[in-house]
């Protein structure tokens, strides 16, 4: 099967995200990296991206030049992946989604429900996919609980709780490190720090594994760090529309937690938990019974958790082959096969309205906020 064009604006080189993304595209030789313009140093960015292979004249200094130059070309990119500071997401995946290209956005998809909602649209006139990075959704175990919960072997699901808490900004003593500081800069940041930047991910898996979406929610947002404008630490609590209660916790100041996502999930008839920190693995207890682990790559998992294992049952994966497997259903989506678990652009549109229905809350000291789209209501 002839490979797919793939481009990358962003991500590069000292990305925290750009290696998985590259990585990932090409994990499976579903993608050929022909295009990029991947840094806002338009010299550095030029050099980076041939050293990767990319040829002269598609290695471009900015976005819209490489915007320009591909989309009359015959050999153009089937997917741009858009890997930039947040504040750009939108302008960029709007354009390349206008031009007729697939996109893959990392999250935060937008900045406001409103630039979400229009990149909804946009992909639904279009008929392009937008996808998010969501890329936690796509750890073979997680498809795993998420085949269970489809099934019912739960039953009827009455709690999950998700934390995304680590404390790698901790130091209080260090406002002005550029990589952390930006994160609680309204300027840079929009809204929210900790919320759009983590607890986003922990929300929609969240929801990707029940199959549901949130309602409302109540939260209390804390900047422990006086130097901080936005929030490091968040807990929401919110009700799903099948009724679902839900707890998230998100923190940055979480000493001795380090990646620190995980979900737990319980039911009438059981509970499972999964932790990112050893992805291969879930904790299954059924009513009444012992609890037991379940292990990627052994006989008599889902479809889903099978068909997103590469290797065999105790070598761990991690994180890039998790990107990996988003990459896999988008190129399957793009050839016109079934791929149905891609996180796409109304996901990033109701992470979006979760952000601000959570500041909205937390002002009003936890009032219970609609959490749902105004196009979704």
């Amino acid at each position: 099967m002839a490979r797919l064009n793939w481009g990358m604006i962003g991500g590069g080189d000292g990305s925290q995200i750009g290696p998985a993304h590259r990585l990932g595209a090409q994990a499976d030789g579903n993608f050929s990296f022909v295009a990029g313009a991947l840094d806002v140093d338009a010299a550095k960015g030029r050099a980076f991206a041939q050293s990767l292979g990319v040829a002269e004249d598609r290695a471009y200094a900015t976005w819209q030049d490489m915007l320009e130059g591909e989309r009359d070309r015959a050999d153009r990119p089937d997917l741009v992946t858009v890997a930039t500071p947040n504040a750009t997401h939108f302008e960029i995946t709007r354009a390349f989604l206008q031009a007729g290209f697939h996109v893959l956005c990392e999250k935060p998809m937008t900045m406001t429900v409103e630039e979400g909602e229009e990149i909804v649209r946009l992909a639904q006139q279009t008929g392009r996919i937008c996808a998010v990075n969501y890329c936690y959704s796509a750890y073979p175990m997680v498809r795993q609980m998420k085949a269970m919960v489809d099934a019912g072997e739960l039953g009827a699901i009455r709690t999950v709780v998700a934390n995304f808490s680590h404390g790698h900004h901790a130091a209080g003593d260090d406002p002005d490190n550029p990589r952390v500081r930006w994160r609680y800069d309204p300027a840079q940041a929009g809204v929210s720090g900790q919320m759009a930047d983590c607890g986003i991910h922990a929300l929609h898996l969240a929801c990707f594994v029940l199959g549901d979406q949130v309602e409302r929610l109540s939260a209390d947002f804390a900047s422990t760090v006086p130097a901080r404008v936005l929030e490091d630490d968040a807990m929401v609590n919110f009700r799903t529309t099948r009724g679902t209660v839900g707890r998230l916790w998100t923190s940055t100041i979480a000493l001795g937690r380090q990646h620190g996502l995980d979900l737990q999930v319980f039911g009438e008839k059981g509970g499972m938990r999964w932790a990112s920190e050893q992805p291969g693995q879930v904790y299954l207890t059924r009513l009444g019974g012992r609890t037991e682990i379940m292990e990627k790559g052994e006989a008599g998992l889902s479809d889903e958790a099978g068909r997103l294992s590469r290797v065999a049952i105790a070598h761990p994966e991690g994180f890039p082959m998790a990107v990996a497997n988003i990459y896999l259903d988008l190129a399957a989506r793009i050839r016109g096969e079934a791929a149905g678990n891609l996180p796409l652009a109304e996901d990033g549109l109701r992470s979006m309205a979760a952000v601000y229905a959570s500041v909205a809350s937390a002002g009003q000291d936890g009032a219970w906020i609609d959490a749902r789209p105004p196009m979704f209501r």
